[in-house]
């Protein structure tokens, strides 16, 4: 799922983050991908102004194909370059296909590598059910058992513990989007059949990946708010 992002006569399509996403995190990846300063710009969405970047994007009805326009910013949508600039530039990097498709396996080996194994170590802190209240007779002998992650919780000795894990929930979405974002912006010849949907294979692995996170902690949000 994506968004478009009207920038002069440029069209960028964006992931669409989740609706918990603030806008500021929105803001840097467009940031990232037309290189002008995240403070330089406005974001307009259906003819109004997005003000306040620690809003989730949830509160501006953003939603797949939803359209962004680009207002302001220090630099100007890119123009074609002369074409003996262009010559000049692009004689000794211009890419492949085999070369593209190369790019799109190591992005991917990287997240496997690198983020996966984050991810899994998360989802097993997070999948637990919360615990019943422990009923805790008169005289009893005391007796040190494990602690789940929602446990920790429970108690205000362990408020860190949930911090930390609400902060690599936002650390990992992050990393992901912009491995999607990434994907996204590779540059595709039209006949390269073979990296397009190589690519497509890669943007549904993240884009999954990204689910599972989202799934996960929603549900334990749920859980919570219901005991």
């Amino acid at each position: 799922m994506s968004i478009v992002v009207k920038w002069g006569r440029e069209r960028l399509h964006v992931p669409l983050p989740p609706p918990s996403t603030k806008l500021a995190v929105l803001r840097e990846y467009i940031a990232e991908s037309t290189a002008l300063p995240a403070k330089s710009f406005k974001l307009i969405h259906a003819g109004a102004v997005m003000k306040d970047d620690n809003a989730p994007i949830s509160a501006y009805g953003l939603r797949e194909n939803s359209t962004i326009a680009i207002v302001g910013g220090d630099q100007q949508a890119p123009s074609p370059a002369p074409p003996s600039a262009s010559k000049k530039t692009h004689a000794h990097v211009r890419p492949t296909q085999q070369s593209t498709i190369a790019q799109i396996h190591s992005e991917l080996d990287s997240i496997r590598q690198n983020l996966v194994p984050s991810l899994d170590s998360f989802l097993s802190s997070v999948s637990v059910a919360l615990p019943a209240p422990p009923v805790t007779p008169q005289y009893s002998t005391v007796t040190a058992v494990p602690i789940t992650a929602e446990q920790w919780c429970n108690g205000n000795s362990h408020q860190t513990t949930m911090a930390d894990l609400e902060q690599e929930h936002v650390r990992l979405g992050e990393l992901l989007l912009q491995a999607l974002l990434r994907l996204d912006v590779i540059n595709l010849e039209g006949e390269w059949q073979d990296a397009r949907r190589e690519r497509k294979v890669a943007v549904k692995e993240v884009q999954g990946l990204l689910d599972r996170l989202d799934d996960a902690w929603n549900a334990r949000a749920s859980l919570k708010s219901s005991m």
